[in-house]
């Protein structure tokens, strides 16, 4: 039986993910799937020889293995083209140096932003507390449209921005995409009407005293009756609920790449060394 696998946040630590591979493709049989939800870059020690490494997976698996577009997957993009500056923690050079940049960029700017497997939701970040699955794959669709058309460098220039941060659906253009791409990629915490905050970063929680929630324990969330997989979130760590599955346990922080399997909710580990130091601004 063909087994589907999800991997957390990678951010550069290629060592970690091929070993991690390795123990998937034993405990599978070579009869595996493996997806991402995001981050395969920035941070880590090996930016260049991680993307390089999912890029060939997924080619050679014709599609079956793939990966979502996280923030950094993103910034990279926008970088790549101009639109945006590096910051001083970025592990991009590798990248931007290639021989082979063009067609790795290329790759990454058409992969989604949400997919649907083995019954589960998968995003980077997180889903809006207005939409439900199928809405969620619509949206990140007309998201994916735009990368994936002649208007991808365009749209890059004008994705930054903290506003609308709030979703509507009468939103257009340029205010509708950011909304779209903040809740997928960026979401952490929101306020009970749904107002995505992008100020608080570093703890597992809402700090005391606010009104804030984690966006998956918002009353009434509408995609509540399909189990969301997510990355992106690594003070928060591993956490397994029937309803939300998180997988960002911290690896280029000195914590673990994990992989579970969505079959039967078994969980592959490995450990990985402190690449950045705790307390540092994380992604």
């Amino acid at each position: 039986m063909l087994k589907t696998y999800v991997i957390g946040d990678l951010q550069g630590c290629a060592h970690e993910a091929a070993v991690l591979l390795k123990r998937i493709d034993a405990d599978a049989a070579g009869q595996a799937r493996v997806l991402f939800v995001g981050d395969l870059i920035n941070r880590g020690p090996a930016s260049l020889d991680a993307l390089r490494h999912v890029a060939a997976l997924a080619r050679a698996s014709g599609g079956a293995s793939d990966a979502l577009l996280g923030n950094h997957d993103l910034h990279l993009l926008a970088v790549a083209v101009g639109a945006q500056k590096m910051s001083k923690s970025d592990t991009l050079d590798t990248i931007l140096a290639a021989p082979d940049r063009d067609d790795l960029i290329d790759w990454l700017r058409h992969r989604p932003l949400a997919m649907m497997a083995e019954g589960h939701l998968l995003v980077h970040a997180g889903v809006a507390p207005q939409w439900d699955a199928a809405q969620t794959m619509a949206l990140a669709g007309e998201v994916e449209a735009v990368l994936r058309g002649p208007g991808w460098i365009d749209f890059l220039r004008n994705m930054y921005g903290n506003e609308p941060a709030r979703w509507d659906d009468a939103l257009t253009g340029m205010a509708r995409l950011r909304c779209i791409v903040n809740a997928l990629t960026r979401m952490r915490l929101c306020a009970p009407d749904g107002t995505m905050d992008f100020k608080e970063k570093e703890s597992a929680g809402a700090p005391p005293g606010s009104n804030l929630l984690p966006w998956f324990d918002l009353p009434g969330r509408r995609s509540a009756g399909t189990t969301v997989v997510f990355g992106h979130w690594s003070a928060l760590g591993l956490l397994l609920r029937p309803d939300v599955i998180g997988l960002d346990s911290g690896c280029v922080w000195g914590g673990k790449l994990t992989a579970l399997c969505l079959n039967d909710r078994s969980l592959l580990q490995v450990d990985c060394p402190e690449y950045k130091e705790p307390g540092k601004p994380k992604p």
